[in-house]
């Protein structure tokens, strides 16, 4: 078939055909109809957001100076919270690992106990920390045993499923060559699985506990220990002064955090 110079020069190349433009149009309009349903479901106050901007330059103002008199209590409630952060870190990776190893479709021993293992993790994952924490002060009353087990079982989910999905993505051929000379599970495990998934589980073990040092911050918002105890204590007594130094002290503290984690990335990865 011959095509003619003309015709081949009265083509238009397109990105998307019509249909797909319609589609695209549908599914914009689509989201654009469940934001405002969205909005105006949750019934909000329009009036105070409009006033937010006076309200918070009137907030500020009463914030400023903060009050360094009560700097020594502060600083000793935010090592109470580094405390926690790393206790809850440590507990976790006694309790993430083996959850984390039955939750792996290569090393787990059945599917009952995959589904099992990835029953926890889920359960772990959805259930917000504070919540824990509001269960954990009921049970044990308030304190910072209650923030420890609230922080833990909310990083067993985290933990558990990287380390997971580390042992899914191992290389077999060093797993497949120790079985084939006769090695036990032991040493299988030992020397063919654990060194390669040893940075991934530095890596995980680091990052979780940078995020449970900012999560123990707020912890003390329900009873459960740290600086938050503290933070409550100065918002409902309207000692804005107080609360000026306390988020100065936490944002000091996430810095740290964040220049520790990243010294012993350096280090160990």
């Amino acid at each position: 078939m011959v095509t003619s110079k003309h015709s081949v020069a009265s083509r238009v190349w397109v990105r998307y055909s019509r249909r797909e433009r319609w589609t695209r149009w549908l599914i914009m309009l689509l989201v654009c109809a469940v934001l405002v349903w969205a909005v105006r479901d949750v019934d909000i106050f329009w009036p105070w957001v409009w006033d937010a901007p006076v309200q918070i330059h009137s907030l500020a103002e009463r914030m400023w100076p903060p009050d360094l008199r009560r700097l020594e209590e502060i600083v000793g409630a935010m090592v109470e919270t580094v405390h926690i952060a790393t206790l809850a870190t440590f507990l976790t990776i006694f309790l993430a690992l083996p959850i984390s190893w039955i939750s792996a479709q290569n090393t787990t021993p059945n599917r009952a106990c995959l589904w099992l293992g990835r029953f926890i993790l889920v359960a772990s994952r959805s259930v917000n920390t504070i919540i824990w924490a509001l269960l954990f002060v009921a049970i044990f009353g308030p304190g910072v045993l209650a923030g420890i087990l609230a922080i833990t079982f909310r990083s067993i989910g985290f933990v558990g499923k990287l380390m997971g999905e580390a042992i899914e993505e191992i290389d077999r051929k060093p797993v497949e060559a120790m079985e084939a000379t006769g090695a036990s599970r032991a040493c299988v495990v030992l020397y063919a699985i654990v060194p390669q998934v040893m940075p991934a589980f530095f890596a995980v073990i680091i990052l979780r506990w940078d995020i449970n040092i900012r999560e123990s911050t707020v912890l003390g918002l329900v009873g459960a220990g740290g600086i938050g105890v503290i933070l409550q204590g100065a918002i409902d007594t309207f000692a804005w002064p107080t609360v000026a130094t306390i988020l100065c002290a936490i944002v000091l503290l996430v810095l740290a955090g964040e220049a520790v984690t990243s010294v012993l990335r350096r280090r160990v990865l």
